[in-house]
C-alpha cells in the first residue's frame, strides 16, 4: 500500500519554509499546495480558508485529515513521531529545557514582531513607517539577546542538531537579513551557514530563496 502524504499548504519564502524544512528532514512524503498571496482575498487565500479557517502558513494536512498548524507545534509532533530525525532532544534529556524555552520564543517573541511590522496599518493609526522602524529595532534587540546566551556551537544546542537550527537558517534571511547576522549576531550567522551546507536540506532552501 503507498504511503499516504501529508499536505502542506505554504508560500515560498514565508513561514512554511520551516515545516517544509522539517518534513524534509524527517523525509516526510507531502505534497506542496502553494498558496502564494494568501493573505489578500483571491483563490489561493480560498483554498488555504478551506483547510484552515485562520488562513496560517505552515497549515499540515495530515494523512487522516487532522489539520495542524503552529510551526512549534508541528516540530513537537514531528520529534514524537520520527524521534530517530532528532528534531528535539527527548524528554529527560538535558537539553530538553533549552530546547524547549528558546522554540517558544522563537514562535511568541521573534516571529510576531513580522506580523506587526508587515502590516503596520493594522496595528496604528498614524506613522506606520515610523511604528515598523520601532519593531525592526526590537527584533534586533531580541537577536542581539539570544545571540549572547548562544555557546561555542556547531549548532544553537551546542553539539546537538535540532529544529532550533532549522529556524535560525531560515530567519536569518528575513529582516534585518544576512549582512547584519554576520556583523551584530556572528554565532547565529555560523549556525546558519551549517545547515545551509546540509545536502538533505539545500533543496528546501533553493526552492524558496534561490540562491540567497
Amino acid at each position: 500500500m503507498a504511503q499516504q502524504l501529508w499536505t502542506l499548504y505554504g508560500a515560498p519564502g514565508w513561514g512554511s519554509v520551516l515545516a517544509e524544512a522539517m518534513l524534509t528532514w524527517c523525509g516526510v512524503p507531502f505534497a506542496f499546495e502553494d498558496v502564494d498571496g494568501f493573505d489578500t482575498p483571491g483563490p489561493a487565500r480560498d483554498r488555504l480558508l478551506a483547510a484552515n479557517p485562520l488562513a496560517q502558513v505552515p497549515t499540515v494536512v495530515l494523512p487522516d485529515g487532522q489539520v495542524m498548524a503552529e510551526s512549534a507545534a508541528i516540530a513537537l509532533l514531528l520529534s514524537e513521531m520520527y524521534p530517530e530525525a532528532g528534531l528535539a532532544p527527548p524528554p529527560g534529556h538535558p537539553d530538553r529545557p533549552a530546547f524547549l524555552r528558546w522554540l517558544v520564543w522563537l514562535v511568541a517573541a521573534v516571529y510576531p514582531t513580522f506580523t506587526y511590522a508587515d502590516y503596520p496599518d493594522r496595528w496604528v493609526a498614524s506613522e506606520p513607517d515610523a511604528f515598523k522602524a520601532r519593531v525592526d529595532g526590537h527584533r534586533q534587540d531580541l537577536w542581539l539577546t539570544f545571540e549572547a546566551q548562544l555557546g561555542p556551537g556547531p549548532f544553537a544546542l551546542g553539539e546537538r542538531f535540532s529544529a532550533l537550527d532549522i529556524y535560525l537558517c531560515a530567519m536569518v534571511r528575513w529582516r534585518p537579513r544576512r549582512a547584519w547576522f554576520e556583523s551584530c549576531c556572528p554565532k547565529i550567522a555560523a549556525i546558519a551557514r551549517r545547515v545551509d551546507g546540509i545536502h538533505t536540506l539545500q533543496p528546501v532552501w533553493r526552492r524558496n530563496y534561490g540562491d540567497q
